[in-house]
């Protein structure tokens, strides 16, 4: 059995040619066809099954040891496919901390059609058990699934996936996890009990902002047999040149997310050092999620080798952080994560832009949080670049306080 860097770069091959190809091929055709009217063949139109597309929903089985993979045309076409497998009336328990375009599926969509949904802390195990198991005395029945993000977006709490997991199972619930901002190069979380692993592929496993696609895994066949009705019948397959794209970049996974973290921890410690930020949240931080611990064993304790290459820091009342990322030359304003450049955004004006501002304010996302995909760049660059646009803002700020004692109420923590 080979192992992971080997499986990221080779896949299982699907033996769909003689040709001899070290790549497997695009296959650009909507239909296929029939030896004769009888036959059964093992593709027969493109929103069924393709080659290609089977190649990548493979390797992704294969990689988060899975029984089956799904490929859909971006992240949320994803969520949207297994969210589909539940029927009117069923009660899904979400973290409280999610991406703001799965909120607005959850919230503004499904519940339209009769999904109810509960947000819950995942990291108090006693609430958590307390929303999945519902109230029979008040007719509110145990939930059918729990949802959460393996680290939350964007504030980077690590999520416990046996434990979720475990309690969910309790109940006879799945659990249901996003897995985007660590991949299977970090964790599995089907090995730590899950049931549907998801993926916004867009992000780290194609890794070069070029194409947007979504992948699912899942445990059993029965959960298998679902989730396919759903791509089949909804038909948001990813299609075949995108399917290459992602693959092409899973085959340098491991080597972009080994310089991506090393770069995140450099620029975590340099934030967490400078006197306009007021706090980092970042998983490869000590302490970050479990006081005492070294982050590598905070990590370790919830089954993740590593802390990823996104982070996000609040800066000071006072300081707009507007004029940091109006700034920035190296870090592109843009949404989205895990590409080789580095990104920056304000999640409360884009990336969850979709969730009411007291709702934002409730989970910890302020009007003062900056959000930052770490790419593959020099880290000194990076460093110099937020160094640069953080003196601007320092600047800016000096201006406004112009009359004020600012380096003495700094030092005072009047405006910490």
């Amino acid at each position: 059995m080979t192992r992971f860097n080997t499986q990221l770069v080779h896949g299982l091959p699907i033996d769909d040619n003689i040709t001899g190809a070290v790549n497997p091929p695009i296959y650009n055709s909507s239909t296929y066809a029939f030896e004769s009217v009888d036959a059964m063949p093992r593709y027969d139109y493109a929103r069924s099954g393709n080659p290609t597309r089977e190649f990548l929903e493979r390797q992704i089985a294969q990689l988060e040891h899975g029984t089956r993979g799904f490929a859909f045309a971006s992240g949320l076409a994803a969520i949207h496919a297994v969210l589909s497998v539940f029927s009117a009336g069923d009660r899904i328990v979400v973290g409280r901390n999610i991406y703001g375009g799965t909120y607005s599926l959850f919230n503004e969509f499904f519940s339209r059609w009769g999904l109810t949904v509960e947000a819950a802390d995942t990291h108090d195990p006693e609430a958590l058990r307390a929303a999945v198991a519902g109230d029979r005395e008040n007719g509110i029945s145990p939930a059918q699934a729990v949802y959460f993000e393996t680290i939350t977006n964007p504030l980077l709490d690590v999520n416990d996936v046996r434990e979720i997991s475990s309690i969910a199972h309790e109940y006879g619930a799945l659990s249901i996890v996003d897995n985007t901002f660590v991949t299977p190069y970090l964790q599995q979380p089907l090995d730590l009990g899950a049931d549907v692993v998801i993926h916004s592929a867009t992000k780290y496993l194609a890794g070069h902002s070029e194409v947007n696609a979504g992948l699912v895994v899942v445990s059993r066949d029965d959960l298998a047999e679902k989730v396919y009705f759903a791509q089949n019948r909804l038909g948001g397959v990813l299609a075949p040149v995108e399917c290459d794209a992602v693959r092409r970049g899973i085959q340098t996974l491991a080597l972009r997310m080994d310089r991506q973290q090393e770069n995140a921890a450099a620029v975590a410690r340099y934030l967490l050092a400078h006197p306009l930020v007021k706090v980092v949240h970042y998983p490869g931080l000590p302490g970050h999620d479990v006081t005492g611990l070294s982050s590598a064993e905070a990590l370790a304790a919830k089954g993740l080798k590593g802390g990823g290459g996104v982070l996000s820091f609040e800066v000071i009342p006072g300081v707009d952080p507007s004029v940091i990322l109006d700034n920035l030359n190296v870090f592109r304003l843009a949404v989205s994560l895990g590409a080789v450049e580095s990104l920056a955004e304000l999640p409360c004006r884009m990336t969850h832009f979709e969730l009411p501002r007291e709702e934002r304010l409730k989970v910890g996302i302020t009007d003062e949080l900056i959000r930052l995909s770490i790419g593959i760049e020099d880290k000194s660059d990076l460093i110099e670049d937020l160094g640069q646009a953080l003196d601007k803002a320092y600047g800016a700020f000096i201006s406004t306080h112009a009359e004020a004692d600012v380096l003495g109420q700094l030092s005072a923590g009047v405006f910490a």
